[in-house]
């Protein structure tokens, strides 16, 4: 049945006893009423209480107190609706009511006689969009109301004509449990007495011209059944007792720019399976992870979106469960044992955010309550061409602040230490992949989304107010100016920016046959020309590995032992360049085939020496970088980096120097074809010592062991334009590292 536009009823009188008109009475029997509320439960009456009740099914209802005494029986009438006076009864009462069938007795609560659930202060910051907390006041949340446990239920959809909770607890009858609208926010609410966590619930919507609308998901429920199956579960806010008091007590500080940050990437559905290829739990991950990345020296994990999704094979990409984990791999709980976990451990935590769109699932945000809600009304501007998801409307205050808040949930309840947000880019641009026409100019006439500039600028602002030691990230590969600026300078306030840019350039590089490089030397040393414009991190993603892109060691030219040889040297390159340090899964130990999220990572390949070296590599590229401040502290400083050689295009050699704000030195020298040079001079800044303290084709890595034993001293020979130079041995295919001292 298709319910027509629901009515207003009018409130009952004296005159009427107990009986509700029979346009009322048919709104409720129908699920057309918008405000059961004024009808149903108690009402003040001469002598007493009246008390209407609607249990369909139920063939008896008498009103008793709590002992158990009966206080009035309520006269039926069709449908299961039953009312009558209750003698003596005042507002505020507390009374139960029996329900019999078929001779089967059974005792409920009274919804309708408990009061509001939003406090004039939620309804006031919801309509102000400055609500921080909405997860606390939203969604569904295991309650005690006037003594009586249960589920309090806010959702909102203001334009919705009338929105139930419904359930196995209600026989998914959307009549037995309709919401209270609250005019101040738009919210509909209930408190839904005798059920707790674990229930399966959604929400029936009848949109604004009266279409019911499919079984909605809660937007801000915190758990949700695993797909295909739909249905959010009652789990309230993660009661997780945190262990990682220390970890705190530290204070990390991820925003900073001078600290070592290093990112193991990782997709906790494919990092490592069970047997027969079984997905492993939170607590499985954990035990293998946390100990895996402490002994590879990652400062960070970043996790790839863990907001429930509905496709699995969107990597989480497309999320519909912003405020819950998946539960593919267990509960909230269980993903807080995870953070908690890695914290002990030392490991920050980065968590890959996506408010930049959604799927158009029906039993998602789309046409939540039969208009265009969450998403942009104007699909130029409200649908995403490209992946087929819906925009959201950043502009709409509610929308914005269901985004901040989502953003600021993972930092306060699950103590995540940074938001990586994706696909910032196409959240920028009003012309982001559209061609002419298809798009609209902003007030301004450009093509700059302002309202999204100004959600972005927001996020960053809160996070920085109330969580100042948290860092946001921007996946971002355009050449929009100071994204990782502070707003209060004309920037969007992130805190890094993704170096997608270099990321192309020497990728490119590497692909090249070491004897064609020469002609794409400018691919290596060109990402310096912008290097300090933002704070960047150098990312060898996901992105790199899928879509017939091959692995990183699938990427590099040559033999299999130019191939790691390559992969190698790129790393040293990497791990020295300015900038912080992201890599994928897989690519720490030359992952051979391209990554695939339905199966594990290929472990097997470490018991081959070759994979072994390539891992102890990264390893060992993690320590100098933490131990060598030269190698962090100025990342993003122009003060730490200097040129030494970037003209020898026909070796593909590069050489250059990192420096601490002590001034110390650190000399880097790429040798990127796979010819030995003996006797190779290259400038420092000064003479001394310089000890090799890194070199990618040490025997211990699976290379040739070709290199320089000891301590050199510099020679007062002239080279690059120094006064000092230094005759060193470079290694076919590889990076050398000298340390002054």
């Amino acid at each position: 049945m298709t319910p027509s536009r629901a009515v207003e009823p009018s409130a009952p009188t004296a005159s009427d006893a107990h009986r509700p008109g029979e346009g009322a009475l048919r709104a409720i029997l129908e699920g057309r009423h918008r405000d059961p509320f004024s009808l149903l439960g108690p009402h003040e009456a001469e002598g007493g209480l009246v008390v209407r009740v609607f249990r369909p099914g139920a063939e008896t209802a008498v009103v008793i107190d709590a002992s158990g005494a009966v206080l009035a029986e309520l006269e039926p009438s069709e449908g299961g609706f039953h009312s009558g006076l209750v003698p003596g009864l005042s507002r505020g009462s507390a009374y139960r009511l029996r329900y019999t069938h078929g001779g089967i007795a059974w005792e409920e609560e009274d919804t309708y006689r408990f009061g509001p659930i939003l406090g004039e202060q939620d309804a006031y910051f919801l309509a102000q969009g400055t609500h921080n907390r909405l997860y606390e006041a939203f969604g569904a949340h295991p309650f005690e109301m006037d003594g009586v446990s249960g589920v309090r239920f806010v959702v909102w959809a203001p334009d919705a004509q009338r929105v139930s909770v419904v359930g196995h607890f209600n026989g998914w009858d959307g009549r037995r449990h309709v919401m209270r609208f609250r005019h101040d926010c738009g919210c509909w609410e209930l408190f839904v007495p005798g059920i707790g966590r674990g229930e399966i619930y959604k929400f029936e919507v009848v949109g604004l011209h009266g279409d019911l609308q499919p079984l909605k998901q809660d937007p801000v429920g915190f758990y949700h059944e695993q797909a295909p199956a739909t249905g959010s579960i009652v789990e309230g806010l993660v009661r997780h007792a945190w262990k990682d008091a220390d970890f705190q007590a530290q204070g990390p500080d991820w925003q900073d720019a001078s600290k070592p940050i290093s990112i193991y990437e990782v997709h906790l559905g494919s990092w490592r399976r069970g047997d027969g290829n079984a997905i492993l739990d939170y607590d499985q991950i954990a035990g293998q992870l946390v100990p895996y990345v402490q002994h590879m020296g990652f400062t960070h994990v970043e996790l790839m979106p863990v907001s429930e999704h509905p496709f699995y094979g969107s990597w989480g990409y497309q999320p519909i469960g912003l405020f819950a984990t998946t539960s593919r791999f267990g509960s909230p709980e269980g993903f807080a044992r995870l953070v908690d976990a890695l914290h002990q451990a030392g490991i920050g935590v980065l968590l890959d955010w996506v408010p930049g769109h959604f799927p158009t699932d029906i039993h998602g945000l789309a046409r939540f309550d039969g208009t265009a809600l969450y998403e942009h009304p104007d699909p130029r501007r409200g649908f995403h061409q490209d992946w087929n998801t819906l925009i959201y409307d950043y502009g709409r205050t509610e929308v914005k602040n269901f985004l901040v808040s989502n953003g600021l949930y993972w930092l306060d309840r699950f103590h995540i230490d940074g938001l990586r947000v994706d696909a910032v880019a196409s959240m920028l641009y009003l012309d982001y992949s559209r061609k002419h026409g298809e798009w609209e100019p902003n007030i301004h006439g450009g093509r700059e989304n302002l309202e999204a500039i100004a959600f972005l600028k927001d996020t960053n602002e809160r996070v920085g107010a109330l969580y100042p030691n948290a860092s946001t990230h921007a996946e971002e590969s355009t050449s929009f100016p100071n994204v990782s600026r502070p707003t209060y300078s004309g920037g969007l306030g992130f805190h890094f920016k993704w170096n997608m840019g270099w990321m192309h350039d020497t990728l490119h590089y590497m692909q090249e046959d070491p004897i064609n490089r020469r002609y794409h030397h400018h691919h290596m040393t060109f990402g310096m020309v912008y290097a300090y414009s933002e704070n960047f991190i150098l990312p060898l993603s996901h992105d790199e590995v899928v879509y017939g892109k091959g692995s990183l060691l699938g990427k590099m030219p040559g033999d299999r032992w130019q191939k790691f040889a390559n992969l190698r040297a790129y790393f040293g390159w990497m791990w020295t360049h300015p900038g912080k340090k992201l890599i994928f899964m897989g690519g720490e130990f030359g992952q051979e085939r391209e990554w695939a999220h339905d199966y594990s990572l290929d472990w097997h390949l470490l018991d081959q020496p070759e994979h072994q070296g390539v891992q102890r590599l990264v390893r060992d590229l993690n320590t100098l970088y933490r131990e060598i401040p030269a190698l962090h502290q100025l990342d993003c400083d122009p003060a730490g980096f200097e040129w030494v050689d970037t003209q020898n295009e026909a070796e593909s050699v590069i050489a250059f120097l990192r420096k601490d704000a002590e001034g110390r030195s650190v000399l880097v020298v790429s040798n990127f074809t796979p010819v030995v040079r003996h006797e190779y001079r290259v400038g420092v800044p000064h003479g001394g010592t310089w000890t090799e303290r890194m070199n990618t084709d040490a025997e211990i890595y699976g290379g040739t062991n070709t290199g320089n034993m000891g301590g050199w001293e510099a020679d007062e020979i002239g080279a690059n334009g120094r006064s000092h130079s230094l005759s060193i041995t470079l290694p076919p295919l590889a990076t050398v590292v000298f340390v002054a001292g």
